[in-house]
């Protein structure tokens, strides 16, 4: 009995160069019930595989031109489930189990018993229907795979931004105790995310440097408030108290996995370019480039903002005040990157302070 496809009965084509055997098994396989085309050489059958769906082929192993051996692969790869039964004689069984390494799932014996036959399309029918649903179900299992692989990442990315916001939450009320130091951390992200940009850093950088910005004084929790609150210079047991507070941020953060490379930024950027900063002692480059953008967007802005002990500076006189830092405590690199900024920046102001409108 012939296998049936979801569309109708199986369609098969018969390939051998031979007239006679062409005829008669196409005879036979539509009293079977197949859907029977024929093909008398390997250029032809793919022709034809090119333009129909076929499900099984049985093909001669040897024939002119395009052999059987060289059209499994070719077959295949017009039709990946194609079940392909060879024809071969006696002779020729090494040549036949070659073409089933290739591809080819049976071979046949010339002359063909019509019984053996059946029975072998049969088998290989049912073969082709399985690892059509086999194909079928590890595409959807790799779908599935693919879509719970994305909502993981979304949901890890949510959670991640929670996390941040909610740390940020804490920076804020941190800040919102001292009106000289409120917003001193959303500013410094900004800053220092457009001094990145100005380096030419990546996007992931960039965030990951704003990230840092934003979380930088976290560890200030742990600084005595009537330190934090004091008007006045530190003595010096008070200024190392202070120093503190980059390994308590370090600490706090330690655990999130994902704020990894904004923690690296976030313990060294209280670090100078010559070696004299904290808390490790670093110089030059091998201070994170992250961890010196943020160290002078701090001193940018701790100059520009009004303290109880300092007026606040205009922005072109702090440019000139780091200048003096550029090489000592400061990258001249990021020093470069951030009078650029500014200088766009007060361009920017001087347009709009113009502005007819």
């Amino acid at each position: 009995m012939p296998v049936s496809m979801p569309e109708g009965p199986a369609s098969l084509l018969v390939v051998d160069d031979e007239e006679p055997i062409r005829a008669a098994l196409a005879r036979y396989l539509t009293q079977a019930g197949y859907k029977v085309s024929t093909a008398a050489s390997g250029e032809e059958a793919l022709a034809i595989l090119g333009r129909q769906k076929i499900a099984g082929m049985l093909l001669d192993v040897r024939m002119p031109g395009v052999s059987g051996i060289d059209l499994v692969p070719q077959a295949l790869e017009l039709e990946p489930h194609l079940a392909i039964l060879m024809l071969t004689a006696v002779t020729d069984a090494t040549t036949a189990a070659l073409c089933m390494q290739r591809g080819a799932f049976e071979y046949l014996i010339k002359p063909i018993d019509l019984v053996d036959l059946g029975r072998a399309l049969e088998r290989a029918m049912r073969r082709r229907a399985t690892q059509m649903e086999t194909a079928q179900v590890n595409q959807w299992l790799k779908e599935e795979v693919a879509i719970r692989a994305a909502e993981v990442r979304r949901e890890r990315a949510t959670l991640e931004r929670v996390t941040i916001a909610t740390l940020e939450v804490l920076v804020n009320a941190l800040e919102a105790k001292d009106p000289f130091s409120r917003g001193h951390s959303a500013r410094v992200a900004d800053l220092s995310a457009m001094i990145a940009s100005e380096l030419q850093l990546s996007d992931e950088d960039i965030e990951v440097i704003r990230t840092a910005g934003r979380l930088h004084d976290i560890g200030k929790i742990g600084i005595r408030e009537e330190i934090l609150a004091k008007q006045g210079p530190l003595t010096p047991p008070e200024y190392e108290h202070v120093k503190d507070h980059v390994i308590i941020g370090t600490q706090i953060l330690a655990p999130l996995a994902h704020l990894h490379n904004a923690i690296v930024c976030i313990r060294s950027h209280h670090e100078r370019w010559d070696g004299d900063g904290y808390p490790d002692g670093l110089t030059g480059e091998d201070i994170p480039l992250g961890a010196r953008i943020l160290g002078i967007a701090e001193i940018f802005d701790a100059l520009t903002t009004s303290r109880p002990y300092q007026e606040k500076m205009p922005a072109n006189f702090a440019v000139d005040r780091i200048r003096d830092l550029a090489g000592v405590a400061v990258d001249p690199a990021v020093f470069a990157g951030l009078e650029a900024v500014i200088a766009r920046r007060n361009t920017l102001v001087f347009l709009e302070d113009n502005d007819p409108a």
